[in-house]
């Protein structure tokens, strides 16, 4: 099945929402909100447009969406600018055929483009190691809530970027409830 991946546009934003609300129905450490997130971060500051990507099939039906957003990471009075990876939603009937796979590659790749250094993601402990995320505690990096260390991660986009980066996470508030 061919896929392609394409920057979202505002025409997309019905569809993609129906995407992510039925990615996430049937998932056990979801609250069934995720598409509600994916509209506040589209109408905050931490929006990036090119940063919001869809998987579209052949006949234009959108099957995947991947979201990357600005955050900061703080430490007292500095802070660093990065990146968060959330969500990635793929339509259930699609998932397990590497299209969320094609969908972090090409996210992560335009982020480097724009000259974006870094990545946090809280997701899976044996899905995105794949993509050379790491426990983000190895650089000092902590998650502003409790969570286990195996599924908060960070990646260099840079090499080194954060080498002389520690502190918590500041999510953009379209994360708040």
């Amino acid at each position: 099945m061919e896929i392609l991946i394409r920057q979202e546009t505002p025409e997309d934003y019905h569809e993609t929402e129906d995407v992510v609300r039925n990615a996430f129905l049937n998932e056990e450490y979801s609250d069934k909100t995720e598409q509600f997130l994916v509209n506040r971060i589209r109408k905050s500051g931490a929006f990036i447009p090119e940063l919001s990507l869809v998987a579209v099939k052949q006949d234009d039906e959108i099957v995947g969406h991947v979201l990357l957003s600005k955050i900061q990471i703080v430490d007292g009075d500095f802070s660093v600018n990065s990146l968060a990876l959330a969500p990635v939603s793929i339509t259930p009937e699609y998932q397990h055929r590497g299209i969320g796979s094609q969908l972090i590659w090409a996210a992560l790749e335009k982020a480097k483009e724009l000259g974006y250094q870094s990545v946090i993601v809280l997701g899976h402990k044996d899905y995105y190691p794949r993509f050379g995320f790491k426990q983000a505690n190895l650089w000092n990096i902590k998650a502003p809530f409790d969570v286990p260390n195996e599924v908060f991660m960070a990646l260099e986009l840079a090499e080194g970027s954060l080498e002389t980066v520690q502190g918590v996470v500041q999510y953009s508030k379209a994360f708040d409830l």
